[in-house]
């Protein structure tokens, strides 16, 4: 067998590995970077706001892949646009996956100096973490999806156990009264938690090319939302409750902070590094789905068969990139909080509903 058969035969995943896949990548990260904190008291309200919002887009993703089955993002490009426009938007769209990977990664980076190893230089984390997704990234989309689906037993048994052992710090005072500030700071937040990062599930556009059943996008991208929204509501609430919004907003990851508050009759305490490790474990699975997008895009755009032999020099760009990306951990969070949302808005929305836009068209007319 090829190593391209290889390849294509490692990416035919199950439902419940793609709704693990996705759950994992919605609130692996916000299990200790909280979003939408602009809406203050009542993020709760942002974050089911956010997932209304979200919805439409949702749908139209899971579209595009009932549109076109065994397709991924990259092969809908020359699909609808033709060669030239198409090799553009693939060049657009691997750009963006190679430099969001490099954030993702300065994220651990980041949390991992911050939180323990102060003393260690950052290079050395975003390495082994490096290493570690290319590893995964290599096995292919089946495995991960597989590592995915256990991982996520693990990862929800640990968040409720955790939040059930702060039931006794939580003070719902923290979220009242409802609406104080208005409504414009919840919308604020809204559109934070929609856009970091309900609707970042546009990477999986670019990686779900083999689902079991044609129909099975609109189940895998749907329940994926809700479930890894619940979680994320979870997590999120259960900061406010326990520390408030003011010390969740001066915190760079608050969940780490809630999570030192647990303290069961001097016996169970010191359990924030259950967070950290879980923080990391999730970050795994999105460093190496955007990897993969990145290594599909740079196959398509040179017009290769196969992205195993691409996989490493792509990581060590990322890992390189990752290092000089941010000056420090303070103009990592002013990126991601004030200017992420607009500056990757055309990626996550705009130019999706134009493709599905160009895919509806195509298919009117009988060319899909």
């Amino acid at each position: 067998m090829t190593s391209e058969e290889q390849i294509v035969n490692k990416e035919v995943i199950s439902d419940k590995q793609g709704i693990a896949m996705i759950i994992l990548f919605l609130s692996g990260s916000t299990s200790i970077f909280v979003t939408g904190l602009d809406a203050k008291k009542d993020l709760w309200i942002a974050i089911i706001l956010a997932i209304f919002m979200v919805l439409p887009m949702i749908i139209l993703f899971a579209r595009l892949h009932y549109i076109f089955p065994g397709k991924d993002l990259f092969d809908i490009f020359e699909i609808c646009f033709g060669k030239l426009i198409g090799k553009i938007m693939m060049i657009i769209f691997t750009w963006y996956t190679f430099y969001w990977a490099a954030d993702v990664l300065n994220n651990y980076g980041f949390f991992i100096r911050t939180v323990s190893l102060t003393k260690t230089p950052k290079i050395i984390y975003i390495i082994i973490l490096g290493i570690l997704c290319a590893w995964g990234t290599k096995a292919g989309i089946e495995v991960l999806g597989k590592w995915a689906e256990l991982f996520l037993i693990i990862f929800i048994i640990s968040i409720c156990a955790i939040v059930s052992m702060l039931i006794p710090n939580m003070n719902f005072h923290n979220i009242e009264p409802i609406l104080y500030d208005g409504v414009r700071p919840v919308f604020k937040g809204a559109y934070s938690v929609f856009t970091q990062p309900f609707v970042q599930t546009v990477a999986f556009t670019m990686t779900f090319t083999n689902l079991k059943r044609k129909k099975s996008s609109y189940k895998v991208y749907i329940v994926g939302l809700f479930l890894g929204a619940i979680l994320t509501f979870m997590i999120s609430v259960t900061n406010i409750l326990v520390i408030g919004i003011n010390e969740a907003t001066n915190a760079y990851y608050p969940s780490y902070v809630t999570a030192t508050r647990i303290n069961i009759r001097d016996f169970i305490q010191r359990l924030e590094v259950i967070i950290a490790i879980i923080f990391t474990l999730g970050g795994f699975i999105k460093i190496s789905i955007l990897l993969l997008c990145t290594c599909k895009g740079m196959t398509k755009i040179f017009g290769c068969k196969d992205y195993g032999f691409i996989i490493i020099p792509i990581t060590l760009l990322i890992v390189n990139l990752a290092y000089f990306q941010y000056d420090s951990v303070q103009h990592y969070f002013q990126f991601n909080t004030e200017i992420w949302a607009d500056y990757f808005l055309p990626f996550q929305v705009i130019l999706p509903v134009i493709i599905w836009i160009a895919a509806e068209i195509k298919k009117k007319l009988g060319k899909v």
